[in-house]
């Protein structure tokens, strides 16, 4: 098997990979993120199919007179945050230590409404006496200020209303300084002579969204986590086919996107049900709904629940729930992507580059797998070198393929020449190849990461094109130092244009990830001159 061949093989195994990713994903949307320029909220009129999960336990709560709805604003160190007094709902984030687009100074839009899309975060009571239960629609919360800041550690941001039957429920927010989680306390005051039941849901809503390119195969969807499945992927598609509908001790819902991640995650020692739908105006929901609650005649009490809403930073999320770092979603490599993200981590953190970075662990990673890399130029080179014997057993034995073969087989037992010894350590590094692909796709730290001159965002194209022509250099190059033996025009005429297929195919992956291919395949150059001069001193012919 030539070296031409083996980057054919690379190419075939990337694209179907691809094609598998696309047809597994084929009704999810792995692209369409907020953008900069966004609609303002209409606070005015309510939405119309504001969903409310049923409650274990049927009846209307009576309602208090509506109060004016409003908009209170948030902000902490790390995001802006609007929530709608009419239900308490988070209704629009901007994460301020990230940017929409690279340079433009406008923070990213996490949650909001944006070009006819919604992504909300919803909570509330329902039961027999919970408030969001009521034929009059969710409650209109009261608030003391329309406008808060965090200014030491901790900001609480209580909303309260009252029902016609004097009982008090306070919402409660809870930021904290630096943390990208919100806590939710639900305090429930019973000032009646009997007993209120009230149950607390948590959920996501978001627009069901179009299905994006081959290229992109960042995930967007829903996810969740139960006590026995630490994470399943639940998409669009699958809430069409089938509403969720699992009880679970503990667990989380999610939202997942390219770099972001919203999460819900109701208390752990808790049994909740997880549950999802498509509403009529199509919006996809993921929520948990815990069990009824009893509040005692002239008693109180709180429940409560944490709200994700940031970057997919496994550190940070693990620290919510010990499964939620697997919406950082590496594939089914995960075990292979993770050490090599922490690898890359740590370089980064001596390095001072994300793009330095990635050329060093290019370079730990070529090396280890060095024995492979001289195993398999090993195998072409004898491979090649037999390719005059073989030329002669097939004039020998003409079209008499049994023959041939036997014979072939023979030479290769007394050559000590494995046929496939080309093959198995090029599909040995592959998983490699793979879980760098992911490391470089799914990492939020590569985001609008800088590298030099020109890549002044890793996770994007190169906007010049430079790497990919490199890349195609370097292919060009190998090519030249391994002449074509193949005898087929068709063959010939595929492994000569194939630097020019990979340089299109790579116009638009992220730059880091070019970057990790060439920089592998200069590496790979300089190897194979190594190997080949050591097998030449030996007497073994490899070239020409």
């Amino acid at each position: 098997m030539e070296s031409q061949r083996t980057f054919l093989l690379i190419g075939l195994m990337l694209v179907s990979f691809l094609l598998f990713q696309e047809w597994n994903n084929d009704y999810n949307t792995p692209k369409a993120d907020p953008s900069a320029t966004t609609q303002t909220l209409n606070t005015t009129s309510p939405e119309s199919d504001d969903y409310i999960p049923s409650s274990s336990d049927s009846g209307l709560p009576a309602s208090a007179t509506a109060a004016k709805r409003s908009v209170i604003e948030i902000t902490t160190d790390v995001f802006t945050v609007k929530i709608d007094t009419k239900g308490g709902d988070i209704v629009e984030t901007d994460l301020l230590q990230y940017e929409d687009t690279k340079g433009s100074d406008i923070p990213y839009m996490l949650l909001g409404e944006f070009e006819g899309k919604q992504y909300f975060s919803q909570s509330g009571l329902i039961g027999l006496n919970g408030p969001d239960a009521s034929a009059n629609g969710r409650p209109t919360y009261q608030a003391t200020q329309q406008a808060y800041t965090l200014n030491g550690d901790e900001l609480r941001v209580p909303l309260t209303y009252v029902d016609s039957n004097g009982v008090s429920f306070t919402k409660t927010y809870v930021f904290k300084k630096g943390q990208y989680d919100v806590d939710l306390e639900y305090t429930v005051n019973n000032t009646t002579s009997a007993p209120v039941q009230v149950q607390l849901y948590t959920q996501i809503k978001r627009t069901v969204q179009e299905k994006g390119s081959l290229v992109d195969q960042n995930y967007l969807g829903a996810a969740y986590g139960t006590d026995e499945e630490s994470y399943e992927k639940y998409s669009f598609s699958d809430m069409a086919d089938k509403n969720l509908n699992k009880n679970t001790q503990g667990g989380y819902v999610a939202f997942i996107q390219h770099y972001f991640v919203s999460a819900w995650v109701p208390k752990q020692d808790e049994t909740h049900t997880l549950y999802s739908l498509i509403t009529k105006s199509n919006a996809a929901i993921i929520g948990t709904k815990a069990a009824p609650v009893n509040v005692q005649a002239g008693s109180e009490q709180t429940l409560s629940a944490t709200y994700y809403m940031g970057p997919k930073e496994s550190d940070l999320l693990e620290a919510l729930h010990p499964d939620l770092d697997l919406t950082v979603d590496y594939g089914w490599l995960w075990f292979i992507s993770q050490p090599l993200f922490v690898l890359l981590k740590w370089l980064h953190s001596i390095l001072g580059n994300w793009g330095v970075a990635i050329i060093a662990i290019t370079i730990i990673v070529k090396t280890l797998m060095y024995p492979l890399t001289k195993a398999q130029y090993t195998s072409m080179a004898k491979m090649r070198a037999l390719q005059p014997k073989m030329a002669a057993l097939k004039e020998k034995y003409g079209d008499d393929r049994q023959k041939f073969g036997q014979a072939t087989m023979e030479m290769y037992r007394k050559e000590k020449v494995n046929p496939m010894g080309g093959c198995f350590p090029i599909l040995l590094q592959m998983p490699i190849f793979l879980a760098l692909f992911y490391v470089f796709l799914e990492s939020t730290e590569l985001r609008h990461a800088e590298f030099v001159l020109w890549l002044t965002d890793l996770s994007t194209k190169d906007p010049y094109y430079v790497l990919p022509i490199l890349f195609g250099a370097s292919m060009f190059v190998t090519q030249k130092l391994q002449p074509m033996t193949v005898t087929d025009p068709m063959q010939q005429k595929m492994m000569t244009f194939m630097p020019v297929i990979f340089s299109v195919f790579f116009l638009w992956f992220p730059s880091g990830l070019v970057l990790y291919w060439l920089v592998s395949n200069l590496i790979s150059i300089v190897q194979m001159l190594i190997i080949y001069r050591g097998m030449e001193k030996k007497g073994i012919k490899v070239r020409g």
